[in-house]
């Protein structure tokens, strides 16, 4: 069995359980599967049950092993096997040339930046991924986290289950979490994603500070009278709606 490679970030799940609740999860769609990090293929064996779809995997020894693993699948075209960084596809054009769903258990180094890809896609309709714990709570939670509310403004997101260290080889030293987002919004608002890094550009500051930053004092000022905030409320107590609204009139 090929060797986990720590520079890859590399944790294979091994645990059966787990797989299939990640599969589970995934939502009931006409969509193409696409994964990402297919490691040995194990997730990969529970995901092909549900349909037909592409795995990417960076480590060329892990694909020489998925070939001829899944031979059968690829020779029936129910499986298509790319060897490339999934980053570097989507600034090349997308890892996908029709509407999918994203799923995997991500490298916990790149697992924002994917997430991040996967949301800006307009062909990717929903993401079912692993990563570690802190960070599945960052884009499910309600309040208190940009990347939460930059989910929320595309779809509807959802912490689905934590994921023990026991049920990786080798064993990580923290939690992860399985996380979905199913998307209903035709575009990315990259503005709005702008606005928000803003916002929380220093989180123990207020928001008003961190929006003078970047607008007219006098112009923030007026907002968040027009939007009753308080002078002193921090970035993390404010709604999505009290964000939108904000953004707007800004």
């Amino acid at each position: 069995m090929p060797k986990a490679k720590k520079r890859l970030g590399q944790n294979f799940l091994r645990d059966a359980v787990v797989q299939k609740r990640i599969v589970e999860a995934i939502p009931e769609t006409k969509y193409r599967l696409v994964e990402i990090g297919s490691g040995l293929g194990d997730l990969t064996r529970e995901i092909l049950t549900k349909r037909e779809m592409i795995a990417i995997e960076i480590d060329r020894e892990l694909i020489a092993s998925l070939e001829v693993r899944f031979a059968s699948e690829i020779a029936s075209k129910r499986l298509k096997l790319i060897c490339a960084d999934a980053l570097l596809l989507w600034k090349e054009g997308g890892v996908s040339e029709i509407e999918y769903d994203l799923v995997g258990n991500l490298p916990y180094y790149i697992a924002t930046e994917i997430i991040l890809c996967a949301l800006a896609d307009p062909l990717c309709k929903s993401l079912t991924v692993m990563t570690q714990k802190e960070v599945a709570w960052k884009w499910t939670a309600e309040k208190g986290s940009a990347l939460s509310l930059l989910a929320r403004s595309v779809g509807e997101t959802r912490l689905c289950f934590d994921v023990p260290p026991e049920a990786f080889e080798p064993k990580p030293k923290i939690f992860s979490a399985v996380l979905r987002i199913i998307k209903n919004a035709d575009s990315f608002d990259m503005e709005f994603s702008r606005f928000l890094r803003a916002a929380f550009a220093q989180p123990r500051k207020t928001l008003l500070g961190n929006l003078r930053k970047r607008y007219e004092k006098t112009a923030v000022e007026k907002a968040f009278r027009i939007c009753r905030i308080a002078p002193m409320a921090r970035a993390h107590e404010l709604t999505l709606e009290q964000f939108k609204r904000l953004k707007n009139i800004l």
